[in-house]
């Protein structure tokens, strides 16, 4: 992928069971979809997944359903045109990881393929863990900077490639 390793050698974390907390409720449920999107994004960098490198994790999500309807995704209808917005929180894995935009945008463009257009996807770094965080939030979030990233070919295969399915 890169190069120059910025994290030659990075902590590597296990894969959890993959499993949708029904039960729980509908929320849970939501934020599992979510999740479930995201968790395999491969980081530029390295061979692993966002998951494993601790990049996401099942803290990363937030949802914040305007209408407080109780439906399962797989339900959802037409007419169903309420905004439920949603924030992924990921955390680079070193503070000054000059991949963190690409790394936020091969999430906003997992989103934007997986979802419907009524979910409102603000994405962030954690606070405190990047040293350009305000930049790097601001980029990932404003519609114009995104669609530039992605008319720039060289970015759009490295976001491809991050979003490519691994067969393991």
């Amino acid at each position: 992928m890169v190069m120059g390793l910025i994290n030659a050698n990075p902590v590597i974390h296990e894969k959890k069971e993959r499993y949708l907390k029904c039960s729980i409720g509908y929320l849970v449920v939501v934020l599992n979809v979510f999740l479930h999107h995201i968790r395999d994004i491969k980081d530029p960098e390295h061979p692993y997944s966002l998951e494993q490198l601790n990049v996401v994790t099942e803290d990363s999500v937030e949802l914040n359903d305007e209408s407080n309807h109780v439906r399962f995704l797989m339900k959802l209808t037409l007419e169903d045109s309420h905004m439920v917005c949603t924030r992924v929180t990921f955390t680079p894995t070193v503070e000054h990881c000059s991949m963190a935009t690409v790394i936020g945008l091969c999430i906003r463009v997992k989103l934007i393929r997986s979802l419907p257009p009524r979910y409102k996807v603000d994405i962030r770094v954690a606070p405190g863990s990047h040293s350009t965080e305000a930049a790097v939030n601001k980029q990932l979030n404003d519609k114009e900077r995104v669609a530039a990233a992605l008319e720039n070919p060289n970015l759009l295969d490295m976001v491809e490639e991050c979003l490519s399915p691994t067969f393991d």
